[in-house]
Formats: structure tokens, sequence, C-alpha cells
């Protein structure tokens, strides 16, 4: 009886993780706040490209404007911005089902994580209401 309970007390004091266990903990942690750090600059930008296209669109004579004035309207937006992924003479504009011009912005940033290991990311605005913008990780 009496090792069974000299077994108990032995158990009891061990309780919690091992140092392997912290350490494959702490490598996960560090993992996921890289990735972090590495692609939130990209989906930030991508939040700046999505608010200068959204301004794009609710310029009133949007339809009547030529196309060399929605790109130095997008040019304009973007150096406030600081948008150094995409110009506007990169971006699509066509006559959209309405009749009006749909401004669409589709690009993709490479981002170097670890080594030669690397994340693509493709980002998709858009002015047309009726699309959902996007953005996806290859």
């Amino acid at each position: 009886m009496k090792k069974n309970t000299r077994y108990q007390t032995i158990i009891k004091k061990q309780r919690g993780m091992t140092f392997m266990g912290v350490v494959i903990i702490g490598a996960i942690i560090i993992f996921a706040a890289m990735l972090v750090m590495k692609l939130a600059p990209s989906y930030i930008e991508y939040k700046s490209v999505k608010q200068v296209i959204d301004k794009i669109a609710k310029e009133p004579n949007l339809a009547n404007m030529s196309k060399q004035e929605i790109i130095s309207e997008f040019d304009k937006g973007a150096n406030i911005g600081y948008i150094t992924v995409i110009k506007g003479s990169d971006l699509t504009i066509a006559k959209n089902a309405a009749g009006g011009q749909e401004v669409t912005a589709e690009y993709q940033v490479i981002t170097p994580l670890v080594g030669n290991i690397s994340a693509l990311l493709d980002f998709k605005a858009s002015t047309d209401s009726g699309r959902k913008s996007t953005a996806n990780v290859e």
C-alpha cells in the first residue's frame, strides 16, 4: 500500500509540459508570427488598392470618363495611398452590362517566406458591384 501512495505522489508532481513540448509550441507560434509579418503588408496594400477602386466607382461621371482619365484618377489615389504593386496602366477598363465603365485591378504578389519557399497571393478588386472583390492565397 505504501508503494501505491508514493507512486501517486510522484504522478501528482509530474504535471505540466516537457521541454520538447515547449520548444514545439514555441516553434509553431514563431512560424505563425513570421507568416503574419510577411503577408500582412500585401493585404494592407490590397486594402489601399480596393479603397482607390471604390473611390473611382463612386465618381458620378464614371460612365463618361475616358480610359486616360480613369488611369490618371487611379494613379493619383495610388500615389496618395503608397500603392506600388499596380499602376493605372495595369487596370482593365471595360463596359459592363449596364452600359457603364467597369474598372478592375487584378494582380499577383510573390512573397518570399523562408529559403526558397514563397507565397503567391492573387488579388482582384473591381468597381462592378455585382462581383465581390477577392484576395486568394495559393
